[in-house]
């Protein structure tokens, strides 16, 4: 499995600050990060794997709606998040 406890417990230490804080907005979207690069290298190789592109499609919404929540709230926030996962080119 890609994605078990002990990755997610990282990922939200890394990005939200602890292990047990998995509400913060920073740890959904480093998250949502994580299982996107996922499904992306998945849909190369399987390109005809329509469920996995529509979750693919989902998850890049839900981290949408994340991004420009933190940018309507916190600027700085988001800025942050954005430089530290290298979301813009």
């Amino acid at each position: 499995m890609y994605l078990n406890t002990e990755k997610k417990n990282e990922i939200f230490k890394e990005h939200g600050g602890s292990e047990k804080n998995t509400g913060s907005a920073e740890g959904q979207i480093a998250l949502f990060t994580y299982r996107i690069a996922h499904l992306t290298n998945h849909l190369k190789s399987n390109r005809k794997d329509m469920n996995t592109k529509k979750s693919l499609v989902r998850l890049v919404g839900k981290r949408r709606s994340l991004l420009d929540y933190l940018k309507k709230k916190d600027i700085e926030r988001y800025r942050a998040i954005i430089k530290k996962l290298n979301l813009r080119k």
